[in-house]
């Protein structure tokens, strides 16, 4: 496999660092090429593309790249390496898109049966019960098929936990990496589920591979679905921790289901409030984010459970989910900011603000946001950002903001003042802002104003797109 030079960029620490990096080492290398062999069908081949100099590596790790929205470099870059390392599904990854099924593969019945063959010693058996059942149950729960238990002879959905080479032609790896499979609905072995024996599976803790997540997207294969590369899905290939007794079923994951089977007819309307999850659409134009901020040359854009990465060196936005990349910070923030000082980003959410660096919580956090000097009577911060030129932060709070000097780390005198009496026209709510290239940008719904701060002189009224670009999964 080919040897790349790189700047590293450690997307798990969604910062930059323009540094020297060594060479790949042959086992980063050994890793990347079963990695594209398993899920992206890399073969030795010598068509047109290795004629015109494009090797089949560069064109997989390409095709890679742009499935997990990464920076499309065509090397084994470290961002690239730190995917490829993640634990996941080892079902290879299908067409680039939201929700996709096996083609021409589905049950045509809609009453399945399901077997336990056997049971990991990582929990107790009623553990592996229940976290079975109510993998199943997520599906029932939003279209017409349903599942009976039996417990001899073959069931439609024969699941076992086994290790390394099981009799399926796909061993298992060991320790992390593929967690499980299943097979497409099909005679044989169709349906099937295996779970890695090597891997530790829990009830509801995060300290292991919570087995009702797991399975839950291992059964969406054995129903007839693929892979999504929408990062909120289930079907996602990349394993994310979601907290198993407040799981609800993504609207990616119900089209895709309700695709093959139609939807459950025993089912109410869903009522208002009540939507499933849906992931968040940069070209959404009405889109009012919560957050933004800059973190090391990137602008980083929340929304509900997700932040987008803007790259200095790409226009293509990256969609993660917050959980993904920070385990410990809150989601459905109110404002966000970078602490030069901390080197970190600051998320507020009510009244607590976490400092995050890197993956890490910093010691002593959360704490509350009256460490600023901010009065009890603030509930909530609806938008932060630093001011490079005099190091001082501001937090919009209502019609009116605050500023705080970061250096002495003490709210300025003669605040709160009203925000249109230094941003010119600012009269709706502010519900973000950050500054780039000299120019401070304010949000107010759908709508960012960009203003000289120096001057309180108003620039132009640009939309959303302008700095988080619309992209199409």
């Amino acid at each position: 496999m080919e040897t790349f030079n790189v700047c590293i960029l450690l997307s798990l620490a969604v910062t930059i660092y323009c540094v020297p990096l060594p060479q790949m080492t042959v086992q980063d290398e050994d890793l990347a090429e079963s990695y594209l062999k398993n899920f992206f069908n890399l073969t030795e081949e010598t068509g047109p593309s290795v004629r015109r100099g494009i090797s089949p590596v560069s064109r997989k790790l390409s095709e890679m790249q742009r499935y997990f929205g990464l920076q499309i470099t065509g090397e084994l870059d470290a961002e690239t390496l730190a995917m490829m390392k993640k634990p996941r599904c080892g079902v290879p990854d299908g067409n680039i898109g939201r929700f996709t099924t096996f083609e021409g593969f589905k049950w045509d019945k809609n009453s399945l049966t399901y077997r336990i063959e056997n049971y990991t010693p990582d929990m107790s058996q009623a553990e592996v019960d229940e976290s079975i059942e109510k993998a199943l149950q997520v599906w029932a729960d939003v279209s017409p098929l349903r599942f009976t238990r039996i417990y001899s002879g073959i069931a439609d959905i024969m699941i076992s936990f086994t290790r390394r080479s099981h009799g399926d032609f796909s061993p298992f790896d060991g320790p992390d990496g593929t967690l499980a499979h299943a097979f497409a609905p099909s005679p044989g072995l169709g349906g099937d589920a295996h779970f890695d024996e090597d891997e530790t599976f829990t009830f509801r803790s995060r300290n292991g591979y919570v087995l009702f997540l797991v399975a839950a997207h291992e059964f969406g294969h054995s129903l007839g679905l693929s892979h999504s590369n929408d990062p909120g899905a289930l079907m996602y290939p990349v394993y994310i921790y979601r907290n198993p007794d407040t799981f609800v079923l993504p609207r990616d994951d119900i089209n895709g289901i309700q695709s093959l089977y139609g939807s459950n007819p025993e089912t109410p309307p869903i009522q208002p409030g009540s939507e499933p999850p849906t992931t968040p659409d940069s070209c959404d134009s009405t889109m009012v984010l919560d957050a933004v901020a800059t973190l090391r040359g990137e602008i980083i854009f929340f929304k509900d459970s997700f932040f987008w990465r803007n790259y200095a060196q790409s226009v293509k936005p990256q969609l993660s989910l917050i959980a993904n990349f920070w385990p410990d910070a809150p989601v459905n923030i109110d404002s966000a900011y970078e602490s030069h000082l901390l080197d970190s980003v600051l998320l507020f959410k009510g009244r607590q603000v976490w400092a995050l660096s890197g993956y890490n919580l910093l010691q002593g956090y959360p704490k509350s946001i009256s460490s600023f000097g901010l009065p009890e009577s603030v509930k909530k911060i609806d938008a932060a950002m630093y001011d490079t030129e005099t190091g001082k932060t501001l937090f919009f709070v209502g019609s009116k903001y605050y500023s705080y000097d970061e250096a002495k780390k003490r709210m300025d005198k003669g605040f709160p003042k009203n925000v249109d009496q230094t941003f010119t026209g600012m009269t709706g709510k502010v519900t973000a802002a950050f500054q780039k290239r000299g120019y401070t940008y304010i949000y107010s719904g759908s709508k960012m104003f960009e203003y000289s701060l120096r001057t309180g002189r108003l620039f132009r009224v640009l939309g959303n797109s302008y700095f988080l670009r619309c992209t199409k999964y």
